[in-house]
């Protein structure tokens, strides 16, 4: 199993909207993590997302990360989280400090 960990910034007074984004999921981004068995969850901690995936494996979360739509989604995103200057959202990567049960890497 592929596992993933991200941190994003949300810009002040934003999580409202980007909670609203959540709840209602763009179909084509929900059918290709789907199709790709990529489950998420993102997590509030004040103004900071923490974002963790898991999928059967690296190449199924790369292929999921293909759909069109999803270039389309990420500049939506930005009207919520930092970007930097090219008006890419900030991820950053969230190095796996400990995992336990399905988690754990064989």
């Amino acid at each position: 199993m592929f596992s993933i960990g991200l941190s994003m910034q949300l810009k002040p007074g934003s999580y409202d909207g980007y909670k609203e984004a959540h709840d209602n999921l763009w179909p084509e981004i929900a059918k290709s993590m789907d199709d790709n068995d990529v489950s998420m969850s993102i997590y509030r901690l004040g103004d900071r997302l923490f974002l963790h995936a898991v999928a059967p494996s690296e190449a199924d979360w790369l292929k999921s990360r293909e759909d069109p739509a999803l270039e389309r989604w990420s500049e939506y995103m930005g009207n919520y989280l930092a970007t930097d200057d090219a008006g890419n959202i900030i991820f950053d990567a969230l190095p796996e400090a400990f995992a336990f049960g399905m988690f754990k890497s064989e």
